[in-house]
Order: C-alpha cells, then structure tokens, then sequence
C-alpha cells in the first residue's frame, strides 16, 4: 500500500471512529448512581433527586441518588472522577466543590475541572439573605439596626468554607464593615441552627430555605441575583439596597471526563428537557430555583468562566481549608 492511500486510509478510519463514538450506544440499560457532594434536604440533593426522578420515569431504569457529603464536597468529586466512564456514575454538584475548591485546596487528589466532563447545568439560584424570625428583623434598615446594635455577637453560616455562601457573605461583610464571626457546617446542618437563633443570619440558596420562608420560621431580607425572584417577587437585590454584590450559586451534573460524548449529549438534552417541562418549571420556580438552558459546549465554558471568577474572591479572603 502507497504512502497516499496509508493516509487515505488511516483518515476513513479515524472518522469512522469518531462516528462509532458520537452513536446512541443504547445508553442506559442498567441503574444508574447520582452522587451528590453534600447532605440530603439541601438545594443540590433536591435538584438531584427532581431530575434523578423524572430521567427514570423516561428511561425506565432505577436512578438512585447517594449523599456523599465530605471535605467541602470534594468526595463527590472523588468518587466520580475515580469511577468508571460509562454513565452509570454521575455527580451533582455546585461551584463550590468545581469551580472554588481548585483555589482554595493547594493540592486536590482529584481536581474537579480536568477529572470531570460537565453534563448539564440543572439550576442558576440566587443566595438570599435570611435571619431567624425570633430575632424579629423584618426588612433591611431593621437588619442594619440589629448589626450595629450587636456588632460584637454576630454569627453567620454557611454549608462550609470556601462556598458560595461563606464567600458572598465574606464579601457582604467586608462592604459592611461588619465583625461577624463565620461558622462553617457540613451542608444543610446550617439552616437548622439559623431557625433555632444559633446564627444571626446566612447568605443561603433558595430552594433550602424559600419553604422555610413561606412557613414563618425564617425571614427574608435581600437576594444576592442582578434580578429579582418570581418565587419572591417583593425581596429586593443586593444591588438595590446599594451593596455592590450579584452573583449567586448554580448547580450541575458531571461525568468522569473520559466518558462517551454521545452519552453526555443524551443526558444533556433530557435534563434540558425536563427542567423545560411545565410542571418541573413551576416547581423549581416555586423554590428559587431558575432553569437555564445551555448545551454541554456551553456548559463546559460556563464552568471555565466561573472557575476565573471565584480565583480572586478565595485569594482576597484568605479562606483556608479545614
């Protein structure tokens, strides 16, 4: 065989495998295991499961969610980057453990944005600003008054250190000038104790605390968005109260980084297609949390992009692991 026609034929070849690779390859055929990075009751369990749910009614195939909360959610991301590429293990997680923890941890035994292939993106939810109805502060001047008036008695918590809550909440201090103490939890451990007045406020992601809201034991003082909720259409931004904060946390699914393209295609447009669906949206809406559409190319920019942004913030606030 002449140089030429090698060359023709190693390129027939190559396509012909990239064709075998981009196939429906009759994906999934057994259970599949959704590991979520923290406690069950928070926004990335719920999410997990309302998706997790709906995909098994679709594919007629178990799909069961596991919690595996641990070392700022980097066991997730541990045991989903270690597993086998086949689609059968996935994760849910946040831009915590994927797009801070890169910066915050010196050194990763998996490091989330090269071990993992971003799927689809199953939630964009703003933080909101909340305090225990005991303390009985009911708008934003009234919270100003209650910080200055117990400027050295002060706590604030979050799912952990180095999440967007712990992060959001430094930056809303800094702004302040506010001396709170920050107390880190496992996950949703936190919200329990800000209900029982053990904490004087949190910076918290919408679905883990908008039931909450609605049933009277928390109140609700500002969103960390550009723009406001249509779950809670009065609560006013950050940005309107004059603090110069917009950003919140978003939520995805994840597979290890060598796994078929065709399967992350197919995950992806049923996830789109489900969080598209009318009565999906109205649940999710209901709690905060606001869908957004992006294909897995989008996604995986999106994940870049965040990852640039926290780099600074984690530098800035000299947050250290546990």
């Amino acid at each position: 065989m002449g140089y030429f026609n090698k060359v023709i034929f190693f390129i027939l070849n190559l396509s012909c495998c990239i064709a075998l690779a981009q196939q429906d390859i009759s994906y999934p055929q057994k259970p599949i295991k959704i590991i979520v990075s923290y406690t069950a009751g928070g926004t990335t369990d719920i999410l997990s499961r309302e998706v997790g749910n709906q995909l098994s009614i679709r594919w007629k195939v178990p799909v069961i969610v596991e919690n595996h909360p641990g070392a700022a959610g980097n066991l997730g991301t541990e045991i989903v980057g270690g597993a086998a590429p086949d689609g059968y293990t996935l994760l849910v997680s946040s831009n915590g453990p994927i797009s801070i923890n890169p910066s915050l941890f010196p050194s990763l035994t998996v490091n989330p944005q090269k071990a993992l292939q971003p799927v689809a993106i199953l939630g964009d939810v703003p933080n909101i600003l909340v305090v225990p109805s005991s303390i009985g502060v009911k708008n934003w001047k009234e919270f100003l008054a209650y910080t200055k008036a117990h400027r050295n008695n002060i706590n604030y918590g979050s799912t952990g250190i180095g999440t967007t809550a712990h992060l959001i909440s430094f930056l809303f201090a800094q702004k302040l000038n506010l001396d709170a103490t920050h107390i880190p939890y496992k996950g949703a451990e936190a919200t329990r104790d800000l209900v029982g007045g053990q904490l004087q406020y949190m910076f918290a992601t919408a679905p883990s605390v908008v039931p909450l809201i609605k049933g009277g034991q928390l109140t609700a003082i500002a969103v960390s968005s550009k723009k406001r909720m249509s779950a809670l259409p009065e609560l006013p931004t950050l940005n309107e109260l004059g603090i110069d904060i917009a950003t919140g946390a978003w939520f995805g699914m994840f597979a290890p980084v060598a796994i078929n393209p065709a399967i992350v295609k197919k995950l992806n447009e049923n996830i789109m297609s489900i969080l598209d669906e009318p009565t999906v949206k109205k649940r999710l809406l209901a709690l905060g949390s606001d869908p957004t559409e992006m294909n897995v190319q989008e996604f995986t920019k999106f994940i870049r992009n965040d990852y640039a942004l926290w780099a600074p913030i984690v530098k800035a606030s000299g947050a250290k692991p546990e």
